[in-house]
């Protein structure tokens, strides 16, 4: 029997454990390692080349979206399906749209959470119950991914920042534009920078730019 290799993203350490232990159970899967943000994720996905990476949607530094789209990038032969408390349609859009090829409830029993990693590492899509009634619906009018789903961790205001950045303004231009001090401006920037993971201001803009901000000139029409 072929063995799947599978690697577990989750910020908390005790569902990572137990999902561990659930998977060393099943014949022909082997846990191959683990992360608790999608940052670390990306690094160790690259380097142990999994076959299926489990991934939640909500954690620190990065998200779960935003992962999946640099690993589906970065290391298309993995698959990548989402394991997450988040029920939302959005999200749901949001990480097929992303990459990912199963999005499957916490909570679902270990057939259905073996069944899907099976699936992924096939080449299949695969909805855990309780979604998959809702996917043909909701394919009918999905919309691509949004900043703010390729960004979770951000807020609006550290959105609306940053699409001015990416659109060229300084931070003086930007504190007008706000009406805020220039002081306020620079405290979001850094948080924008540490949240993104990013040392300098035009890798922000880079990574901005990529999902779609800061294309048009601010004020144009």
């Amino acid at each position: 029997m072929t063995v799947l290799r599978v690697f577990i993203t989750d910020d908390h350490p005790a569902f990572r454990r137990g999902l561990a232990g659930m998977l060393s159970t099943v014949e022909g899967i082997e846990v191959v390692g683990d992360a608790p943000d999608g940052a670390i994720a990306i690094e160790r996905v690259a380097e142990v080349a999994p076959d299926v990476v489990l991934m939640d949607l909500h954690m620190p530094i990065m998200g779960g979206i935003e992962a999946t789209a640099e690993i589906a990038a970065r290391s298309p032969d993995t698959a990548v399906v989402v394991l997450t408390m988040v029920e939302d349609d959005d999200a749901l859009l949001a990480a097929m749209r992303a990459g990912a090829t199963g999005y499957v409830l916490k909570g679902a029993d270990q057939d259905d959470v073996v069944r899907s990693i099976r699936a992924a590492a096939a080449g299949e899509v695969i909805f855990g119950p309780g979604i998959a009634g809702r996917v043909v619906q909701l394919l009918t009018g999905r919309r691509p991914v949004t900043a703010a789903d390729r960004f979770p961790t951000l807020t609006e205001r550290e959105l609306e920042v940053l699409d001015l950045v990416a659109s060229g303004l300084r931070n003086p231009e930007i504190a007008a534009r706000l009406v805020v001090s220039e002081k306020t401006v620079r405290n979001h920037i850094s948080n924008i920078f540490a949240k993104l993971q990013v040392a300098d201001r035009a890798a922000a803009i880079a990574k901005a730019q990529q999902a779609g901000l800061g294309v048009d000139e601010p004020g144009g029409s």
